[in-house]
């Protein structure tokens, strides 16, 4: 796919992901399954788009409610959807909803990973930027009632690696709901100045 934003920005990714052994589908049992592509993006571009990334999107570092106290949430964050969907609420936080219209750059990502993902039908997006090596966001899984009974995620990152963490949760999770079955968590490392952009949709 060849495709370019209003502001210029340009996405080029190989239409046919499973080339080269780029695609890897990992089965989890119970109809859930984890598809990784690596190189999603080539390396010139992923640069722009983490630059863009850090400058253009108003980052927000909210304050919680987790269990009956307050705390600050340890990675910035920014929320986009679509028109009609119901609001985004977690530990007493509700983000600020943006229009796909007001980053027009960020469409392109959604319609490469559309491509990517057959049959897939992506209507929000939760940026989380990880600034530090201690920023982190702990053990949840997505299962907020606006993303139905059986939800979705596809996560593109940019930056620096951090290790993707799943966790089996008990047995009383319905079979074939992926976000149902698992925890999710991306874990706080040692070094310091380290970068990561996480668009999860």
């Amino acid at each position: 796919m060849n495709s370019r934003s209003p502001l210029g920005f340009e996405l080029t990714t190989n239409p046919n992901p499973t080339d080269k052994g780029r695609k890897r589908i990992l089965d989890l049992g119970n109809g859930s399954e984890v598809i990784y592509i690596s190189r999603f993006l080539p390396c010139d571009e992923s640069w722009k788009w983490l630059g863009y990334l850090d400058k253009e999107v108003p980052w927000t570092r909210p304050l919680l409610r987790v269990f009956g106290r307050s705390c600050t949430q340890q990675r910035d964050v920014c929320y986009i959807a679509s028109e009609g969907l119901p609001e985004l609420r977690y530990s007493g936080y509700q983000p600020r909803v943006y229009s796909w219209d007001d980053f027009p750059p960020l469409k392109i990502i959604l319609d490469a990973v559309h491509e990517a993902l057959p049959g897939s039908s992506f209507n929000s997006l939760l940026l989380n930027r990880y600034k530090s090596g201690s920023d982190y966001v702990a053990w949840h899984s997505d299962d907020e009632k606006l993303y139905g009974p059986t939800p979705e995620i596809a996560s593109v990152s940019f930056g620096c690696e951090r290790d993707f963490l799943l966790k089996k949760k008990p047995s009383k999770a319905l079979p074939g709901a992926n976000e149902h079955q698992y925890y999710f968590s991306i874990r706080s490392i040692t070094l310091v100045d380290i970068h990561k952009w996480n668009l999860k949709g």
